[in-house]
């Protein structure tokens, strides 16, 4: 039924190539003494470790590629700097002088894979105008060395890739007939040290900034963790072609060459919060202090400052290393497990008043809901016109009335949050591999302020928020139309468990619709699908306090879904059937559930709304629409609800997963997920003011 293409050859096809006017990319270059020694590197570097193509063939081939191509000059300067830093490396700083083949193929294919964006087959290259316009921004694709290189702007014509590499003012935007070539004066060669080594280098050289929480970090054992770049036995595994490089399988109208992808990598990633040394030199507390004496001084402050929750049970011992140790909960609050680039921290794609066409103007305020490292938490990351930036658990006061703008219209001092300064100098953007580092203007915790402003709010997440590989292989929201990340196969887990905190049954072919240029009526655009007779387990996010919530499950419903079971509980052995099936082909004015539509009367809307709850159902929400405009909402279609799966007391302290199972035995129906809340009574059954509508 489904086929599994297996085997992952990478040999590039050379017999098709472009036959115009323009230069192909590789030929252009052997044209231009000034690249002599970039095309040997290029003829001399494998696409991977299992292939037998070079870098070369590929720019001699079709394809949409850009090239940052260094000179000679710039390569010369480059082999002095690494002679001049590691003497071990090479006699001399000439390719002929390393002390190994191995060592000398190492750096080589650094310089290389760094130098080149492969845009696939739809996606067009990068001319300098279609680089981001927001200073420091990273183009929306990767290099071939699987690093994201950032745009700074110096005056008006100095453009420099992470701030340390200059593009030429002349030699740049050269078409040729597969891509593009920019010539740099400075070898495009990003370190690939990890948070780990780059906290490690600060306590190391007591360097002021971060120092602190370097040595908090240290002391809590996480190092082993964040020196994690990528899931070995997966690449290993997926270069051999024991994963399939894709299966054909059709998901509606949507990839009619019924190809859907799968991740060439699995890498890990973080990112994290930080109060600088600034700040606690301000506290009375200096950073450069011996670690046996600074950490009891940090223990003691986060006492007496109650940056804790009252509920929270800790030890404050100095064995910093237990989850049950206060400064180690208190540092993993700090840390989300996916790493976030300073323009994907909050999403803003088909909100209300808001078009990706014209990104420079936010609509509705936005937030994402993560859980962090650690014990389960909630981390509240949220964006809006009025707060000019993002803040980590703002909780302002909303026009959220049924004919208001849900713009902030205030917020009270002690909601404001912490401001994530990603502007800042101090912002470690792409200095770390696999990790992000943002300074904050206050500090960070899960007292029980935040706990209960998470408990008085609905909280609505994203399904592919449940997922950090999703954002660390760039497979969530990627800017790209290339199918090949448009719809995207995640390896079922009898095969390897790519999402950890998804399971499959063997019979369930899932794939994610990124949809990110598309202007689809979900949330941010995208979903999650799945075929076969499937069976999936979701770990869901914590709850912040103890008391009833609602789950809920948005549905788009129509003729392609089909009809699934749900089960929800806290232990992932014996999860207890939640209601009822829920067949997803049936609108919401189809069910006999009461639905009208709405009306000038907002007191008769009200009465309406109650009456569907009453059959556990719910209108769609006012504030995704699919482009942007508010007449282009989800409650206004019929093809947009919501489910209560379950109305019932949760723990914060326990985990729950939901379940969801096909009942039919048609391998054609579909599984679908968009976005999931969920609602404290305190809000869905608030007698003073009602829920909102948005």
């Amino acid at each position: 039924m489904f086929v599994l293409a297996a085997g992952c050859t990478e040999q590039v096809d050379t017999s098709a190539r472009y036959v115009f006017q323009h230069d192909i990319a590789l030929t252009y270059l052997q044209k231009h003494e000034q690249y002599s020694q970039y095309v040997e590197l290029l003829k001399q570097t494998p696409i991977s470790r299992y292939s037998e193509s070079r870098v070369g063939q590929l720019l001699g081939a079709r394809g949409h590629y850009t090239v940052f191509a260094p000179t000679n000059e710039a390569i010369d300067s480059y082999l002095e700097e690494l002679f001049l830093k590691d003497a071990e490396l090479m006699s001399a700083p000439r390719w002929d002088a390393f002390c190994s083949d191995a060592k000398r193929d190492s750096v080589r294919r650094v310089l290389v894979m760094n130098s080149i964006i492969d845009s696939g087959d739809m996606d067009d290259c990068f001319m300098t105008w279609d680089f981001p316009i927001t200073d420091r921004a990273e183009i929306p694709l990767s290099n071939m060395n699987n690093r994201k290189l950032s745009v700074h702007y110096e005056g008006t014509d100095t453009i420099l890739l992470n701030g340390l590499y200059p593009i030429d003012v002349k030699q740049r935007d050269i078409l040729v007939t597969n891509g593009v070539i920019h010539q740099v004066n400075r070898v495009v060669a990003p370190d690939d040290i990890t948070a780990a080594g780059y906290l490690q280098d600060i306590i190391d050289h007591s360097r002021t900034g971060y120092l602190l929480m370097a040595k908090a970090i240290q002391a809590c054992g996480l190092m082993d963790t964040l020196s994690k770049i990528r899931d070995e036995v997966y690449e290993d595994r997926y270069l051999r072609g024991e994963i399939p490089e894709y299966v054909s399988l059709y998901i509606d109208w949507h990839n009619t060459s019924e190809r859907n992808a799968t991740p060439k990598h699995r890498l890990y990633g973080f990112t994290i919060f930080a109060e600088t040394d600034d700040f606690w030199l301000s506290q009375g507390i200096d950073p450069q202090e011996p670690s046996s004496v600074l950490l009891p001084k940090l223990v003691r402050w986060i006492q007496d400052n109650h940056q804790y929750s009252d509920d929270d049970r800790f030890t404050l011992d100095t064995n910093y290393e237990s989850e049950e140790n206060l400064l180690y909960q208190w540092v993993t609050y700090h840390i989300l497990p996916f790493r976030a680039s300073a323009d994907r921290l909050v999403f803003h794609v088909n909100e209300s008043g808001f078009s990706y066409k014209n990104p420079g103007v936010l609509g509705i305020p936005m937030y994402e809901i993560y859980t962090t490292m650690g014990k389960p938490r909630l981390l509240k990351l949220y964006e809006s016109k009025a707060s000019e930036g993002v803040y980590l658990n703002r909780f302002p006061n909303l026009d959220d009335g049924r004919r208001g703008s849900y713009q902030e219209i205030s917020c009270d001092p002690d909601k404001v949050g912490c401001r994530v300064n990603r502007e800042s100098e101090q912002a470690v953007l792409n200095d770390i591999v696999n990790c992000c580092i943002y300074p904050i203007d206050k500090p960070l915790s899960y007292n029980d302020h935040v706990r209960d402003n998470l408990a008085r709010q609905r909280l609505r997440f994203d399904g592919m928020t449940l997922f950090p590989e999703a954002m660390n292989n760039e497979i969530r929201l990627k800017q790209s139309s290339d199918f090949a990340n448009q719809d995207v196969y995640i390896p079922n887990t009898s095969i390897y468990n790519y999402f950890e905190n998804m399971q499959m049954n063997d019979q369930t072919i899932f794939i994610y619709l990124n949809a990110y240029a598309y202007d689809w009526p979900n949330l941010h655009s995208d979903e999650m699908k799945a075929k076969g007779r499937f069976e999936l387990t979701f770990k869901l996010p914590p709850v912040p306090r103890r008391t009833t919530y609602e789950l809920r499950y948005n549905v788009l419903p129509n003729g392609d879904r089909g009809i699934q079971q749900f089960y929800f509980g806290s232990d992932l052995n014996r999860l207890p059937v939640a209601g009822i099936p829920v067949n997803l082909t049936r609108a919401i004015d189809s069910m006999k559930a009461g639905y009208e539509p709405d009306t000038d009367d907002d007191e008769y809307n009200a009465e309406v709304d109650k009456r569907l709850r009453n059959n556990n159902v719910m209108k769609g929400v006012l504030s995704v629409t699919g482009t942007g405009a508010p007449t282009n909402n989800e409650r206004i279609a019929t093809t947009n609800l919501r489910y209560i799966i379950v109305r019932q007391p949760m723990d914060p302290d326990k985990t729950y997963y939901l379940r969801i199972k096909s009942v039919l035995d048609s391998e054609q129906k579909e599984f679908y997920m968009d976005y999931m809340e969920f609602c404290p009574k305190e809000v869905y059954d608030n007698p003073e003011k009602p829920e909102d509508i948005w």
